[in-house]
């Protein structure tokens, strides 16, 4: 009890109250561990160090909180769709874990402010701000449990931003989408990727574009070749209109 007293009259005195109390109101109570939350919203671009000169980032609490999202989103789909086979399940995983729809959650709980970021653009946003919505639930995990984990994740994310019906009904898969529609129409669909470093950064991104009869019509960023592939794919997608491409 005066633990749990001194914990909140700290947080309340902290330059950071504004977080916290933001971060409550989106995942439904006050953080423990402060500095774990802190953590999940700092880039590895605007990493810090340590008194022993280690790097303080949220690369750690990214990659536990990718697990326990998966885990969490893997047993709420079998229970929610008792009847739907293997093939669907891993569908539908696939879509509430991957990082244009975690960047599109972050995004509507305004959480998206508080990431740390020293990237030029926004040529890795996506990455960011995916990473740090499973740093997030790394740190709810360590903090709280795994049951609160879980509650966030189903009760304060799925249940409050997501459409299950309407996301089955999805086909995100943008490059298979692309193909099919060139074959459809006779036409040559293909995709070229390089690797390279972005402007005053240390790390690689790959760089897609996609090309229609030879003719550049997407272009997309991404961490891996597939991300870079498919945001190309999405973007030629979208400027596809009027009549179709043809061999003349």
């Amino acid at each position: 009890m005066v633990k749990a007293l001194y914990q909140r009259i700290k947080l309340f005195s902290s330059k950071r109250k504004e977080f916290y109390l933001f971060l409550k109101d989106v995942i439904g109570f006050l953080p423990g561990n402060t500095r774990l939350y802190d953590i999940a919203f700092i880039h590895k671009s605007a990493s810090t160090t340590d008194s022993m000169g280690n790097l303080i980032n949220n690369e750690r609490l990214e990659y536990l909180g990718d697990a326990i999202l998966g885990a969490i989103v893997a047993e709420y789909l079998y229970n929610r769709f008792p009847q739907r086979g293997e093939g669907f399940l891993t569908q539908m995983r696939s879509k509430l874990v991957n990082r244009a729809f975690l960047t599109q959650l972050i995004n509507e709980t305004g959480l998206h402010q508080f990431i740390k970021s020293r990237t030029v653009g926004n040529t890795l946003a996506s990455n960011i701000y995916g990473d740090a919505l499973e740093a997030l639930i790394g740190a709810i995990y360590l903090d709280k449990g795994f049951e609160t984990a879980r509650y966030v994740i189903i009760k304060r994310f799925l249940n409050e931003y997501v459409d299950l019906i309407k996301m089955e009904e999805q086909d995100n898969n943008y490059k298979s989408q692309l193909i099919e529609w060139g074959q459809k129409n006779k036409v040559e669909v293909s995709f070229q990727t390089e690797e390279e470093s972005e402007t005053n950064s240390k790390f690689s991104i790959f760089v897609s574009s996609v090309e229609i009869n030879n003719e550049i019509v997407g272009k997309g960023y991404g961490s891996s070749k597939k991300e870079s592939q498919q945001n190309a794919a999405h973007e030629a997608l979208k400027g596809i209109e009027g009549p179709s491409p043809n061999n003349d």
